[in-house]
């Protein structure tokens, strides 16, 4: 490992041990109440809320995943019950978190585990083997769930090693010698709330931008501070420029039976982008005009094959890998129009579908063209 000054020579090891030593009494004073946790000094949290938590927080904030922890627990409060959901209401449930593979398998694993007598291993190796359990949630679950030492390294325990140990190579590269020194400072005992108090550490001392140095307990083992660039630390390589690709996405309405309005949705395909959401219909995203008219692809039905579609104008929505530039189109179906693959949902309950985000945006927008 390369650290600014000091290649290859981490601290001694009662240097080492200093780390935790500190940072254990922070955390009891500072632990973040968090839904999902247990206080520092009581028994370790019901695994399945740890693993559920770490898999929602991935990539996404606190801030956005509290309420939708809280409500996933209250609709499926074991694993046994998450289980036995129906994959559709599982998928509606997450809508608006992102990364939905994810939700996918949470399904899987939450029915693995289910199959095992609804108990958890508590291994990181066995746990590894559970679908969609990642080398950093197996560890988190290891340690916060079972009081296993692991070694846990998210983007706030990234920030704060790198800083500490005055790693100068830019992320993500730095990655294997950011773990090494993890595991250097990770403790035998107390291996949950050492993983809990260094991403509190990373969230509300050890920030981004104008880290409160003042304020760390670890100020005094720190090298960036030392060396008075903490700020400057981690390195990240520049980003590319994401791609941007076009579509289309249709809102297509029609007056139901009881004379309700209904927006017709599609169930995407299991796999892929947005696999097995509502959604509304749309042309692949691999057009490349500005809604030219043409009826939506694998929809093309004569109840509005030749409907007079109107541009509802375009929504813009950031994936991981490219920018999405959605024109959508408004079109009226008639009223005893059937689609295979499709339902006819209620306009005024749009909100309840469980749409991804880009397609809720355009729902958005057309609700807001009447």
């Amino acid at each position: 490992m390369q650290a600014s000054g000091h290649p290859h020579d981490f601290p001694t090891e009662p240097a080492l041990a200093a780390i935790p030593d500190a940072l254990l009494p922070w955390y009891d004073a500072h632990a973040r109440r968090l839904p999902w946790r247990s206080p520092p000094g009581t028994p370790a949290p019901d695994p399945y809320r740890v693993w559920l938590s770490e898999v929602m927080l991935q990539q996404t904030t606190v801030a956005a995943v509290t309420a939708y922890f809280e409500k996933f627990t209250r609709t499926w409060p074991t694993v046994e019950a998450l289980a036995a959901a129906d994959d559709a209401d599982v998928m509606a449930a997450w809508a608006g978190l992102g990364y939905y593979a994810r939700a996918r398998n949470l399904v899987a694993c939450a029915r693995a585990v289910a199959a095992r007598g609804g108990a958890f291993p508590d291994t990181e190796d066995a746990l590894r083997a559970l679908p969609g359990l990642g080398a950093y949630t197996a560890a988190a679950v290891a340690a916060i769930a079972f009081g296993r030492r692991a070694v846990v390294v998210d983007a706030n325990v990234e920030r704060v090693v790198s800083r500490l140990f005055a790693i100068d190579a830019p992320l993500p590269g730095s990655r294997p010698a950011i773990r090494q020194a993890t595991d250097t400072i990770t403790p035998e005992a107390r291996a949950g709330d050492f993983a809990q108090a260094m991403m509190d550490l990373g969230a509300t001392i050890c920030t981004v931008k104008a880290p409160r140095c003042l304020l760390c307990p670890l100020r005094p083992h720190c090298r960036a501070e030392a060396e008075g660039r903490a700020a400057d630390l981690p390195v990240k390589a520049a980003k590319k420029a994401k791609p941007v690709r076009q579509g289309r996405t249709f809102w297509i309405e029609r007056t139901g039976p009881d004379g309700e309005a209904q927006v017709l949705l599609v169930t995407r395909p299991g796999s892929g982008m947005l696999g097995g959401m509502r959604a509304l219909p749309d042309d692949g995203w691999s057009a490349r005009g500005d809604g030219d008219g043409s009826p939506p692809t694998g929809l093309a039905n004569a109840d509005w094959a030749d409907a007079d579609w109107r541009a509802g104008g375009m929504v813009r929505h950031g994936f991981t890998h490219f920018d999405l530039e959605l024109h959508l189109l408004l079109g009226t179906a008639q009223p005893d129009a059937n689609v295979r693959h499709a339902e006819w949902w209620p306009r005024a309950r749009i909100d309840d579908a469980g749409l991804p985000t880009v397609f809720a945006k355009a729902a958005r927008l057309a609700m807001a063209s009447d």
